[in-house]
């Protein structure tokens, strides 16, 4: 019996790869919300100019396969638009005339009560816009335009930002098989291991959340972020380690990584990957309703699988000196970000022990063990994530 969309975890939605407009090798995008001020509309017309030059095509309304919605909403009454399916991007556009002092606790509650991937907030003040990006991940970085700069010039360096992220692949569905060996439904030495590794990471500090996201949002939008993001709620960091050629055992999804005690519910088995379905496979027990695995698992599949000398992975939003980085803020879960980190991986010069950053966000350690890792990262870790 394989459980995915109507199984135990299961997102509800549909996230099939050749729908929202990638069939035609164009991005869809449609508008929702009116451009409330001069400076709304200016950024509208702007970025719609830019999108349709690169042969994207609008739509006249928002429709259940469209693959970028541009969201145009007040910054202090952020209104949402409803998705039905994986593959819908949402972009929030707001503005204000106050740059707050902290930023990122001023626009992540934007970005959060807007149902957004993405939030676009354009701070004008007198002839100078700041376009701050803020992601899910924590992302932030800003695209400056004033009237020393071309127009056509900032257009297209917010679409460079845009792209990439509108147009990645969430692989966060989950197939569950009710085959895990009954010697394992209280763990193993491996599973062990990402207990004592999910102790040292609160120990340290590095599992930061900056609000529970259930005092920002009410329970029916709650429900819809945990559904489109196949999210338990936001617990940053993630931790697995091999169990042999093929499979690992991984942690949870929206879980306190620093108490990873029961085995198919905290700690889950990841045996394979199905692309036809954007799935992770996993071995669950029959007798433990399931949580999701970790959104990043797709990552960490290719990372074992290309790699067998690597034995565990960390993964935290944190950072260290003197490290390579990927060029995108890909989301979490997204199939271009696991490609990214693997191509990072690949190339370092040990990939077995590799320390991979991943762009406003945070880092991706492979080693030997999850002891060794530690060991290794032991006084190294800046608790500050740099955004560029």
């Amino acid at each position: 019996m394989v459980s995915s969309t109507t199984g135990p975890g299961s997102t509800g939605l549909s996230s099939d790869a050749t729908s929202n407009g990638r069939e035609s090798g164009h991005l869809t995008f449609a508008l929702n919300g009116d451009a409330r001020t001069a400076r709304q509309q200016w950024f509208r017309d702007g970025l719609v100019a830019e999108m349709e030059r690169r042969g994207h095509v609008r739509l006249d309304a928002p429709n259940d396969d469209v693959r970028l919605i541009l969201n145009f909403t007040d910054y202090d009454a952020p209104k949402s638009f409803r998705r039905k399916a994986q593959g819908t991007f949402v972009t929030s556009v707001l503005e204000t005339n106050e740059e707050p002092e902290d930023l990122f606790r001023a626009f992540y509650p934007v970005l959060l009560h807007s149902l957004s991937n993405l939030g676009i907030i354009m701070v004008v003040q007198g002839d100078t816009v700041d376009a701050h990006f803020m992601t899910m991940e924590q992302g932030h970085y800003v695209v400056t335009w004033d009237p020393s700069r071309s127009e056509s010039d900032f257009f297209a360096a917010i679409y460079a930002r845009l792209a990439p992220l509108a147009t990645s692949q969430l692989v966060i569905n989950n197939d569950y098989i009710p085959d895990l060996p009954e010697d394992l439904w209280q763990g193993d030495e491996i599973t062990r291991q990402i207990t004592w590794a999910g102790e040292q990471l609160g120990k340290l500090n590095l599992l930061p959340a900056p609000w529970p996201i259930q005092d920002l949002l009410s329970e029916r939008d709650l429900k819809h972020v945990m559904r489109l993001f196949g999210i338990g709620g936001l617990s940053y960091g993630n931790l697995s380690a091999r169990r042999d050629e093929k499979t690992f055992w991984m942690s949870a999804s929206g879980v306190d990584k620093s108490k990873l005690y029961e085995v198919g519910r905290d700690i889950l088995l990841v045996t394979d990957y199905v692309p036809e379905r954007n799935a992770m496979v996993l071995s669950v027990s029959p007798k433990v309703q399931p949580r999701r695995v970790s959104v990043d698992a797709i990552e960490h599949f290719m990372i074992y699988r290309e790699h067998p000398e690597v034995g565990a992975i960390v993964h935290v939003h944190a950072w260290m000196d003197d490290i390579t980085s990927t060029e995108i803020n890909y989301p979490c879960g997204t199939r271009e970000l696991a490609v990214a980190v693997s191509d990072l991986v690949r190339n370092s010069p040990d990939p077995s022990r590799a320390v991979v950053g991943l762009k406003n966000h945070g880092l991706t350690i492979t080693g030997h063990s999850l002891p060794e890792i530690f060991e290794r990262i032991d006084g190294k870790i800046l608790a500050q994530v740099p955004m560029s």
